[in-house]
């Protein structure tokens, strides 16, 4: 089954591997089902892993119309994907642009995910630089539609939370650049129109975090730093969520740091499936510095 159609008739490219507990890995806007390489070579020994193209992507089929891409859409076509393959409960993994949608799917979806990771999921978020990400977002999407994705990709891959990849790994980050170069240029800028720059800030979202009684593990890089205050955040209202920050890592961080993403996303699983991913300690009330009486 390469293909799976969503409810809008949109064909999805999806890819599996190995057998056992399903998870789903959702990709960023920079990435596509290429870039979970990485994990399924290591999660398909023991899971059912799961991955595909985000709408817009190829395989995947590329809508013209900029109202046939939106967060909403996204989830969506995630839980699409979950149906078409028979799959009733997932643990939901994503990065960015993909950290959003697991999120999303938490929110609207919970009773189809075993848990949400949300890793690198930040931008536009913080509230002082919505319109900053907008605007931004929108250029991207002029460069895609104007220089064509091979040109363009040189330059949306040395952003300022990619050059720690680039000097970590020249040549897996290379291999990024070449793959982004590769995406439709048509799909990358509606994807940018349509989701990146109308998704909502997640601190609109509050009261929905706060219910979300899902076991949850955030992670962002210490240097990727429009998701740190955001994953502070999300470690704060979600109710059982965790928090992994990497040392000197940027953005890209299960290719980045694909080891120490796969040992916390492993960890995790594990501790989830063991019934352990509680929420916080009562006793652990964060305006207490020390115990005194």
């Amino acid at each position: 089954m390469p293909h799976i159609t969503a409810p809008d008739g949109v064909k999805l490219w999806v890819e599996e591997a190995g057998s056992g507990t399903p998870i789903l890995f959702i990709h960023e806007f920079g990435g596509d089902h290429r870039s979970w390489e990485p994990q399924l070579r290591a999660f398909a020994r023991r899971h059912r892993c799961i991955t595909y193209a985000a709408r817009g992507y190829p395989p995947s089929d590329i809508p013209a119309e900029i109202e046939r891409y939106s967060q909403a859409i996204a989830v969506a076509d995630a839980l699409a994907v979950l149906d078409a393959l028979g799959v009733a409960r997932a643990h939901i993994v994503g990065l960015s642009m993909g950290g959003f949608c697991a999120l999303h799917f938490g929110l609207t979806h919970a009773d189809r995910a075993l848990s949400i990771v949300a890793a690198g999921a930040g931008y536009g978020a913080e509230k002082q630089f919505e319109e900053y990400f907008r605007g931004v977002s929108l250029a991207v999407a002029e460069g895609f539609e104007s220089q064509g994705a091979e040109a363009f990709a040189p330059t949306y891959a040395i952003g300022a939370s990619r050059v720690q990849y680039q000097n970590k790994d020249p040549r897996g980050w290379q291999e990024f650049a070449t793959q982004l170069g590769e995406h439709s240029s048509a799909g990358s800028a509606a994807t940018m129109r349509g989701v990146q720059a109308r998704r909502p800030s997640l601190y609109d979202l509050e009261a929905g975090f706060r219910a979300m009684d899902l076991p949850t593990l955030v992670m962002t890089g210490d240097e990727d730093d429009h998701c740190l205050q955001p994953a502070l955040y999300l470690k704060r209202v979600v109710p059982r969520a965790g928090l992994a920050v990497f040392p000197k890592t940027g953005h890209t961080l299960n290719l980045e740091e694909p080891e120490l993403f796969n040992r916390f996303l492993a960890e995790f699983i594990a501790t989830v499936e063991a019934g352990r991913w509680d929420r916080r300690d009562p006793r652990a009330n964060p305006a207490e510095v020390m115990k005194v009486s």
